[in-house]
């Protein structure tokens, strides 16, 4: 039997499950293979906006109770478990099998590691729709409605059920594909034809790299690739930071926009770090720029440089009437409006979009 969800947003959670984090569950990422139409090359290691694909499938899945890698170990961004299949190299269906030995939640998530767009709403919206279907398991299909079972939740004891009838029939599972285990399975698929984008190809990894730098993504995947490589986990007020730095730039001059952010990041990890960290520091940042900006606009209304009233001027000394259509400068260059007039924002007033 075969159900159909509404697709949604894509990569978005929908009913219960939006707003709140997933019920306790474990995840399992094959990150095996040969990886033969991309040469052999080492496809989890490949990055795609700075980062490895198996990083950023392993962030999708943050919230898992316990996180199984079935590969060999590398270093990753996040603590896992390694398991690896008998034989190396046996196939999807025998990694499924040593990655399930670790688990001991009812639900699992079960992920390939070539899944440059899955983010972890995606995975609360699976598991979501596993409770509430009370089927084997919720897989999500590409755009040609193909099955993606890479990229589903399962009950794991249901998985683990069909596997030991499987190796049984059998005598192992090594080489068996992944169809001879789903075609067992009563599952509900949920289309995404951006979460189920994988990378078999380089074209496919090209079009990743393209897709992460347009400007609805771009400043959030740098920030994600930013912490990752400095090895922190906090949240990120965007638009708060953004505006911060616009005010510093304006207010004082260019420059002081990212070493306002820096300093407040300095203080804030002085404090303790966290959230409420930074926002107590950017607040005070923010005041001060305020401050700072009120003061230059009151001296230069009294020092006569403000704004005149409509209808007035000055002419500088000795220049006497001039003829209609013609204008009169000071000797040199003129005057030149102060950095403070004319510095544009240093960061676009704008807020990475979810698309």
């Amino acid at each position: 039997m075969t159900a159909y969800e509404s697709p949604g947003e894509p990569g978005a959670a929908t009913g219960p499950a939006h707003g709140a984090g997933p019920a306790r569950y474990d995840a399992v990422v094959l990150a095996g293979g040969a990886a033969r139409r991309l040469g052999g090359t080492d496809k989890p290691g490949v990055r795609v906006g700075g980062r490895p694909l198996l990083d950023r499938v392993l962030a999708a899945c943050a919230t898992a109770r316990t996180t199984v890698v079935v590969a060999a170990p590398r270093p990753t961004a996040r603590p896992v478990t390694w398991a690896r299949e008998d034989p190396p190299g046996g196939g999807p269906l025998a990694a499924l099998d040593a990655g399930l030995r670790h688990t001991t939640a009812e639900h699992v998530v079960v992920l390939s590691a070539d899944l440059p767009f899955l983010q972890e709403p995606t995975v609360s919206r699976l598991l979501s729709a596993l409770r509430e279907s009370g089927r084997d398991g919720v897989l999500l299909t590409d755009p040609g409605g193909r099955d993606q079972p890479l990229v589903a939740a399962y009950r794991a004891p249901r998985l683990r059920e069909e596997l030991a009838r499987l190796a049984g029939r059998h005598g192992a599972l090594a080489g068996l594909p992944l169809r001879r285990l789903t075609a067992e399975l009563d599952l509900t698929r949920i289309s995404d034809p951006v979460a189920s984008f994988d990378c078999d190809t380089w074209d496919d990894i090209a079009t990743a790299r393209a897709r992460i730098r347009e400007h609805g993504h771009v400043l959030d995947e740098w920030i994600s690739a930013v912490k990752d490589e400095l090895g922190i986990d906090l949240d990120v007020d965007t638009r708060g930071l953004l505006d911060l730095a616009r005010d510093a730039a304006h207010g004082v001059a260019r420059p002081a926009a990212p070493l306002t952010t820096f300093l407040v990041g300095y203080a804030a990890a002085r404090a303790g770090g966290g959230p409420e960290a930074v926002e107590e520091a950017a607040r005070k940042a923010v005041a001060l720029a305020a401050r700072w900006a009120q003061e230059s606009t009151s001296e230069a209304e009294s020092s006569g440089d403000g704004p005149q009233p409509a209808g007035t001027g000055t002419q500088p000394a000795g220049t006497g009437p001039q003829p209609a259509g013609t204008e009169t400068q000071p000797s040199g260059d003129g005057p030149q409006p102060s950095p403070g007039d004319v510095a544009p924002d240093a960061t676009p007033d704008t807020r990475p979009d979810a698309g």
